[in-house]
């Protein structure tokens, strides 16, 4: 009889205490790392999922504090003002010294840190309308080649060497991110995290991810993606030229560089990487911009669990033999629209790490009927009646559409810049008929204030252009119809 009741009392307890089947809560930041954050964090309580994402912040600054070149007050940045002086420094500041020193010999020079040196010579000849003479590459690529540091690892100490400017791009990004993920899932009771920073993200956990790989020539944030494919416990990280660089004389030259040459690598659109480690897919990306092809093949083949798509200068698309077990069913390419009316629009920029604010962009026609939902941003559903106009009139599909919940993966771009577009058609996929239609950009932030934009526009072929007021949430938004 006790045997009875003390298994009774150990089901009961169970049932009471046992958790909740998970939710997934989502959250959006700028100003992270110069640019955008998501976190995605699959819990079985708010209370939880809240602990996890301060721990991403509080990793994030922690570490952004050790290793960033544009905080004059970070260890790095002290530690780049010494010279010929070995420097005690921290172990995240020696394993990044470290992994350069790695990269740089796996890709033969073509991941430095110093090509911050070439960098600023495209950035100081562009500032004068013209690319650099060969003279200024020279004097550039010397000092790439210089020795920038020395690690010693008893005494755990780095001696800077030479003069070439340091900075610690391409996989620093990936690093934090991984570390900030663990750290999240150290700190509290979650199911699984996806940290997502500027098209590079994380999987980690009980959590299978539907990511779309963004095609660098049609790049706005809801156009349809290169591919699509489903990863777990996995890094992906995709660099391109795309969308930051230098235009002089009316040619765009990437911000991506072969440090070997002081020449701004051109043959590689994009390149999406996918790997076990967060730093390898994020030195990978870099990499496999700067380097050929059949370069990029070799290198990967010496990886285990390492995949990737790259899309060259001349459309061509270049993959891994393991790269169809990662895609989903693929997006079909829309027929082309004659017109498309282009949406560009800014957040308002708060200090330091500031969640985005729910944003939804729709067109309605004159008669105020809704048309087409072009894109929603937001965070934990129970907010989602703050967007009121837009929420009144599409919550059934926002419930029974998962286009919505989808990672991307893209070159990294500005914090709060935005680019969304229009094909004239409807919610069915149907070219609606020329008239006049409203352009609805609606903005509530969480303990924040609500904004309602509009803009009539005459939908007919003709090109026109917009210009809206700013407010407190949306600080600029541009609208352009053009033919194509």
């Amino acid at each position: 009889m006790k045997t009875l009741t003390g298994l009774l009392a150990a089901v009961l307890l169970f049932a009471f205490t046992s958790p909740k089947n998970p939710q997934t809560f989502v959250s959006h930041y700028e100003n992270v790392l110069g640019t955008s954050m998501e976190l995605k964090i699959l819990a079985s309580s708010p209370e939880e999922s809240a602990k996890a994402e301060t721990a991403v912040l509080q990793e994030i600054s922690r570490l952004s504090g050790i290793l960033s070149g544009y905080d004059p007050s970070s260890e790095f940045s002290r530690w780049v003002a010494t010279t010929d002086k070995p420097v005690h420094i921290s172990t995240d500041l020696y394993d990044v010294l470290s992994l350069f020193d790695q990269w740089r010999n796996r890709t033969d020079g073509a991941l430095d840190a110093s090509a911050e040196a070439v960098t600023r010579c495209w950035k100081e000849a562009a500032k004068k309308g013209r690319v650099p003479t060969e003279e200024e590459l020279s004097a550039a690529v010397a000092e790439v080649r210089q020795t920038h540091w020395a690690l010693n690892p008893v005494g755990h100490t780095a001696t800077h060497l030479g003069t070439a400017p340091l900075m610690l791009n391409s996989f620093t990004k990936s690093y934090i991110i991984k570390h900030a993920s663990d750290v999240a899932l150290a700190a509290a009771k979650v199911d699984a995290i996806v940290v997502n920073i500027g098209g590079d993200l994380l999987v980690s956990g009980r959590q299978t991810e539907d990511i779309l790989v963004s095609d660098p020539r049609a790049d706005a944030e809801n156009d349809v993606p290169l591919d699509r494919i489903r990863v777990s416990n996995r890094a992906v990280a995709t660099s391109g030229n795309y969308r930051r660089g230098e235009l002089i004389q009316g040619k765009w030259y990437s911000h991506i560089v072969d440090p070997r040459t002081g020449q701004p690598a051109d043959n590689i659109l994009s390149a999406t990487v996918v790997a076990p480690s967060a730093t390898d897919a994020g030195a990978l990306a870099t990499a496999f911009n700067v380097m050929r092809p059949e370069e990029s093949e070799k290198l990967a083949e010496s990886m285990p669990g390492v995949d990737y798509l790259i899309l060259t200068r001349d459309g061509r698309t270049v993959e891994s033999t393991g790269w169809k077990r990662l895609e989903t069913e693929k997006t079909s390419k829309p027929q082309s629209a004659d017109n498309e009316l282009l949406i560009s629009l800014s957040i308002t920029l708060q200090q330091g790490f500031a969640k985005r604010p729910y944003v939804a962009v729709w067109v309605e026609d004159e008669n105020h009927a809704p048309v087409r939902t072009i894109s929603v941003w937001h965070g934990p559903d129970r907010y989602l009646p703050e967007l009121k106009s837009w929420y009144l009139k599409y919550r059934d599909r926002y419930y029974t559409d998962n286009t919505f919940s989808a990672s991307i993966t893209s070159a990294t771009r500005s914090a709060g810049k935005y680019s969304l577009k229009w094909d004239g058609k409807d919610d069915h996929g149907n070219a609606v008929a020329p008239g006049k239609y409203i352009v609805k950009i609606e903005a509530a932030r969480e303990h924040g204030t609500y904004q309602l934009m509009r803009q009539e526009i005459q939908w007919d072929g003709s090109a026109q252009k917009y210009t809206l007021a700013g407010n407190a949430e949306i600080s600029d938004a541009t609208m352009e119809c053009t033919q194509k």
